[in-house]
């Protein structure tokens, strides 16, 4: 049901939503930036005007908005908030929504006597409520399209069909997107460059890049449009079958996005990216499938609807078109067609270049290991003007006979707008399709036997699966034996497939996927800078000459033509044109899929869904819509329950605000410090279980119902727990002392000191490039449990600050074995017992790049101390040094953590790991 965040003025459809907010945002103050410098356009400024584009002077105020108080067309709050959780969320079907609304309003007559109604009378009247929102109106439509060559009875059936196009208003759709509150404080004006210092230009979100400087250049060569706003807009395509099972159900939508909008916004499972269409899908028979006519025509449709969808914008990409911004001014706006987010074979479609060649470059296929001259518009033009077919396909790999979309258009370039694709060209392309695939070939070809490579290839599997938890990790249990792979199962696979393979094969090979890992990371990352841009450069050209051992070892001999993996090439100059990829990534079509066709899909009654899954995402993006304004209004204040008791006249605690307050108390706290820390420790709430150390075991008699400190030493297995705690204490106390203590002088604990044992602790530290986006508070969980989901020990191994100096060198390894709190002297003390790792070298493994660590030691009892929890960095992960002896068929990854010699720091595990420990 919709929340609002009072701190920030953004909406969320569920409660669950509005916490993760909190939590990343709000609940720990956030370190201050560092300063930039910025330099934005002189010419397009977004200058502010009334609704005919007359410009207003600086500091006026932005005309009222609606302020109404009302719920229209629903009666109330609650009747509002069923609609969200009934249509958005639970999905229910029509037939079980009339009986739950028949049992409330018997409910209702049993307590009134009388004849009563629900909150709606059936499902139809909800539906019908939902329809009749005022907001996000922007009505679907159709056309058609059809072949136009000559026809006669003999020819096929995808000749003679007409092919139906569903769209929406594009100019409507940006209106809307541009109207919308909940982008206020996500939403570029103004193409700018940012400098963090001299020479160091930071690339983050599209309109922070070169691409869109350059464009409003462009456009600001003609002087009516100085003092317009520039409007990027961002297109994906990509084919999703909602059933295999259920007669092949295949769509092809059409998601637009503003370019305007912050790249964390666009990949956050909100309204930042809206599907405006579903594209024809022709189909023939078989004896035609692939014939080269039908083929070519397949293009054409693609770009004549792509053309025809966008249409409405074209007036606007010359003349500026007024409209409404988030922060509630009128400006005059110019269209731009920005970034398109396309997988490779829709690439090919949306280029016109013959697959198998680059859609960006004119690398030739068998070349393709190097970055050939840049496509570009004016080029292709003249090669059309002046080529034959033939010499275009086989020496230019263009198609002749399909004019790209583009060309419709002002100044658009397809070959330019074609963006990096993370999760097909880096995960599922070069990681998952080519390096790891190569790896078992290799593996079949050095071995003696198909039975040999099959069980090195076990081993292997037996390594993956041996990997211990760390939260948001994907296991293997059974390692890579299955068939259906996702792309969060590649990128599970990626974060522990480097140690699986050390010592299986060669170190050339191992060296490989270590360089090519970084290059992936550095890729992901959510800002990009100069030098940051210089490094992706030179893991790319490592990793280009490392590559040549599958070459050597006969699993590639015919060299790397491959276009997935060729596209690296074209990354660092596409990061400094339209900023970071992941903003840009068909991760977020993909994940776009399920709301806009999956679940209704699911939801419709599969007879001719499409009409049913358009109406679905109308009322989808209405209830978003409403939700938006009705918080901008202030009218979405708290939960439900407590807003209706408050305008019944009852006052109760809001606990939304009561929180809220106390973020705020945290921020100002941090103003008035000046500073914040980068992250922070909590012990879970409430103790798994608490205990009263009883310093005297003769009071055991006494205190028959109470652990003795002796208890509790051998539960943790740490005799000397009463002695560590003790050392704590004084170190503590007196931290200026000298580390070498005598006994007596160790504080004496009190006879009956009660402590908390607590099962778990949150870490929160900034992450950037994690989902949270940048400026976002990370967090996660600190395992500590003998009993973890009630069936197996589980105790997390994680960073301590030892010092002050950078990265890994400033940090040591501990694996947490209790998480305690005691009152000692009128001061609570949050602690934490320990086991320590040492680190192996001065810097990291050579061959893998990551830091090695051993158990420390003294004598033949483990290392351990208490450490105070505010130490304590982050969780990490550690991945066994496994050497060449074989895994046993049984072994447990519950046990990996103590059954090794050495472990790597994997700092492969999250992106926040890769920036910090290297």
């Amino acid at each position: 049901m919709g929340r609002v965040c009072n701190l920030c003025g953004h909406s969320f459809s569920t409660r669950r939503g509005l916490g993760v907010h909190y939590a990343r945002m709000h609940a720990n103050p956030k370190p201050q930036a560092p300063r930039s410098t910025y330099r934005y356009h002189p010419n397009l400024t977004a200058l502010p005007c009334d609704a005919e584009g007359n410009f207003l002077p600086p500091d006026a105020p932005p005309p009222p908005r609606d302020n109404t108080k009302t719920f229209d067309p629903f009666p109330h709050r609650p009747a509002f908030h069923f609609a969200e959780l009934h249509f958005e969320k639970m999905q229910q079907s029509r037939g079980d929504l009339d009986e739950l609304l028949r049992i409330f309003a018997a409910e209702k007559a049993l307590e009134t006597g009388e004849e009563a109604s629900s909150i709606f009378d059936s499902a139809e009247h909800l539906h019908a409520t939902i329809d009749a929102l005022p907001y996000g109106e922007c009505p679907w439509y159709t056309f058609k399209i059809r072949y136009s060559g000559p026809i006669t009875p003999e020819s096929p059936s995808w000749k003679r069909q007409e092919y139906t196009v569903h769209t929406r208003n594009t100019l409507h759709v940006a209106e809307n997107f541009a109207s919308s509150a909940d982008f206020k404080d996500m939403w570029d004006y103004v193409p700018f460059e940012e400098y963090t210092g001299e020479n160091c230009r930071r690339f983050s979100n599209l309109m922070s890049a070169r691409w869109a400087y350059k464009k409003a250049d462009t456009i600001a060569e003609d002087p009516a449009t100085h003092g317009a706003m520039l409007m990027p807009i961002v297109l994906g395509a990509d084919k999703t079958m909602a059933s295999v099972a259920t007669g092949h159900q295949e769509f092809h939508p059409l998601y637009m996005s503003p370019g305007n909008v912050h790249n964390a916004m666009r990949r956050a499972h909100r309204e930042g990216v809206q599907p405006i269409a579903f594209l024809p899908i022709p189909k023939a028979a078989r004896e035609f499938a692939d014939d080269e006519e039908f083929r070519i025509f397949k293009k054409q449709i693609y770009h004549a609807a792509l053309a025809q969808i966008l249409s409405p914008l074209h007036p606007g990409m010359t003349t500026p078109h007024v409209m409404r911004c988030p922060d509630g001014h009128y400006r005059r706006v110019i269209f731009e067609l920005g970034p398109f987010i396309a997988d490779y074979p829709e690439q090919v479609y949306l280029s016109g270049v013959v697959y198998g060649w680059c859609p960006k470059c004119r690398a030739l296929p068998d070349e393709l290991e190097d970055i050939g001259q840049p496509r570009f518009r004016e080029h292709t033009e003249q090669l059309l003007r002046t080529f034959n077919h033939r010499d275009l396909w086989d020496v230019f790999g263009v198609v002749d006979d399909v004019t790209p979309f583009t060309m419709h258009f002002p100044r658009a370039d397809i070959h330019e707008l074609l963006t990096p694709d993370l999760l097909h060209q880096l995960i599922k392309g070069t990681f998952k399709d080519h390096i790891v695939t190569w790896v078992n070939e290799y593996i079949y070809l050095t071995s003696d036997s198909d039975r040999e490579a099959k069980e090195r290839i076990d081993e292997i599997d037996r390594r993956l699966a041996a990997a211990p938890s760390f939260p948001g990790l994907r296991r293997f249990p059974e390692g890579r034996n299955f068939s259906q792979w996702t792309g969060k199962d590649s990128k599970g696979l990626m974060k522990v497939y480097l140690a699986a393979i050390a010592g299986v094969v060669p170190a050339k090979m191992v060296r490989c996927l270590a360089v090519f890992l970084d290059f992936c990371y550095l890729a992901r990352h959510s800002e990009h800078d100069t030098v940051t841009l210089e490094v992706m450069e030179d893991a790319l050209a490592y990793f280009h000459e490392l590559r040549t051992v599958f070459v050597e070892t006969g699993v590639r001999p015919d060299g790397f033509g491959l276009p997935r993996q060729h596209a690296l090439v074209h990354y660092v100059p596409s990061i400094r044109l339209f900023g970071s990829p992941n903003g840009v990534c068909t991760s977020i079509t993909e994940s776009k899929h399920i709301d806009a066709v999956k679940r209704p899909w699911r939801a419709s009654s599969k007879n001719k869904p499409l009409g049913q899954i358009i109406r679905t995402n109308t009322r989808l993006l209405k209830l978003s819509a409403a939700r938006v304004e009705f918080s901008r209004r202030g009218m979405l204040q708290g939960d439900v329950y407590t807003a209706a008791l408050r305008e019944v006249g009852i006052e109760v605690e809001d606990r939304q605000l009561l929180k809220e307050q106390r973020f705020i108390a945290l921020q100002e706290a941090q103003d008035a410090d000046g500073h914040a820390a980068d992250g922070s420790v909590s012990l879970s709430e409430r103790p798994g279980m608490s205990y009263v150390l009883c310093c005297m075991p003769s009071l055991m008699s006494i205190l028959d119902s109470r652990l003795s400190i002796e208890v509790l030493s051998e539960k943790l297995e740490q005799p000397g727990l009463l002695e560590l705690i003790q050392h704590f204490l004084y170190m503590s106390i007196y931290p200026d002392d000298p580390d070498d203590i005598f006994i007596d002088d160790l504080p004496e604990l009190p006879l009956r000191l009660k402590m908390g044992l607590h099962l778990s602790a949150s870490a929160t530290f900034l992450a950037p490039s994690e989902l949270c986006g940048p400026g976002g508070m990370h967090r996660e969980m600190i395992r500590c449990n003998p009993t973890w989901f009630k069936e197996i020990p589980r105790y997390d191994t994680v960073l301590v600050r030892v010092d002050d100096t950078p990265g890994m060198r400033g940090l040591s390894v501990v694996r947490v074995r209790a998480f305690l709190s005691f009152v000692f002297e009128h001061v609570k003390y949050q602690v934490a017992l320990v086991e320590w790792f040492t680190t192996d070298a001065d810097q990291p493994d050579p061959l893998t790049g990551m830091w090695v660590v051993r158990p420390a030691y003294v004598g033949d009892i483990r290392s351990a101390t208490i450490i105070p929890i505010s130490s304590i960095v982050r969780a990490c992960h550690l991945m066994p040094v496994f050497g060449n002896t074989p895994l046993p068929l049984d072994f447990s990854f519950i046990d990996t953590l103590d059954a090794f010699k050495a472990y790597y720091i994997n700092h492969y595990i999250d992106y926040h790991a890769h920036e910090t420990l290297l």
